[in-house]
């Protein structure tokens, strides 16, 4: 009679990846944030990993969870392993779909740069399958499914394909009121509040100390903040890469020509190696233009 031994069972490969998400972040709320779960499920995970293995990987403070040696010790054989599945997964996907490309991007970046772009790049790239996902932070490359990613952020960390300007915009039936800055304490102020900073930085740089106070409504979507904006509900603090349409088309004006820069820019990055497809619709987007 054969002897079959039931064989020892490892760690469940979630466990493995809450593990190492959580030490190369540094804490389970960021872990979450990557993985799309809960700060309780890295938690729970990690736990499920430590029981398995009999020792403690992390160190449980009042102020969070801290690597301990034993977890700095694991955490790069971790991390080049799933470096490697993600690199598998990737070259199954290139190989098996060359012409299939994904792009991340900011919501705002992908609702008013990309989107008008996109029937050139259809136009002039007719064999690519090109889809995009809106997304709030940028994606891993290395290990998330995207070829593109689009967001705004320091030029130094990237390729710069267009600078970040702000300044206030609006209808043009409201252009005629606003003659001053002064002049728009008096008016509602359209912000976005993932970049409640605009409106004080462009008035700190245009007015320093005689700034007026301006209040109005703050919207959770740039894009309909612009569109708020066209119909006249009030002076939008705008991005000009990201209206440069509405500019041009006259359904916005800057009453106050005054653009501030504001130490970032657009910046395009890339799955490395690029292959070919890629390489050809970043090279259309870099020659785009509305």
């Amino acid at each position: 009679m054969p002897v079959r031994p039931p064989r020892p069972s490892g760690p469940p490969l979630n466990a493995l990846r809450a593990f190492e998400a959580a030490a190369r972040l540094g804490g389970f709320s960021r872990a979450a944030e990557e993985l799309c779960v809960t700060p309780g499920a890295v938690a729970q995970q990690v736990k499920l990993l430590e029981d398995w293995a009999g020792v403690a990987l992390f160190d449980r403070q009042a102020q969070g969870v801290v690597l301990n040696d034993m977890g700095r010790q694991v955490l790069p054989l971790a991390t080049r392993a799933f470096d490697q599945i993600a690199a598998t997964v990737q070259e199954i996907r290139a190989v098996a779909s060359p012409n299939r490309l994904h792009i991340a991007a900011l919501p705002a970046v992908a609702q008013l740069w990309l989107s008008p772009r996109l029937p050139g790049l259809r136009r002039a790239l007719p064999d690519l399958e090109i889809s995009v996902t809106a997304m709030e932070q940028p994606p891993n490359l290395e290990r998330d499914p995207f070829d593109m990613t689009l967001f705004f952020g320091d030029p130094a960390e990237g390729e710069a394909i267009a600078g970040d300007e702000v300044l206030p915009v609006c209808s043009p039936a409201l252009e005629g009121g606003l003659a001053h800055v002064a002049d728009l304490a008096g008016v509602n102020c359209l912000s976005d509040s993932a970049w409640a900073q605009d409106w004080p930085l462009w008035l700190q740089r245009i007015a320093g100390a005689e700034a007026p106070t301006v209040r109005g409504p703050v919207f959770s979507l740039y894009a309909l903040a612009v569109q708020e904006a066209v119909n006249g509900a009030g002076v939008l603090i705008g991005h000009r890469c990201l209206i440069e349409r509405e500019l041009r088309e006259g359904r916005l004006v800057a009453p106050f020509d005054h653009p501030v820069a504001t130490g970032k820019a657009l910046i395009l990055q890339l799955r490395q190696p690029v292959r070919e497809p890629l390489a050809r619709l970043a090279a259309a987007l870099r020659e785009s233009r509305l």
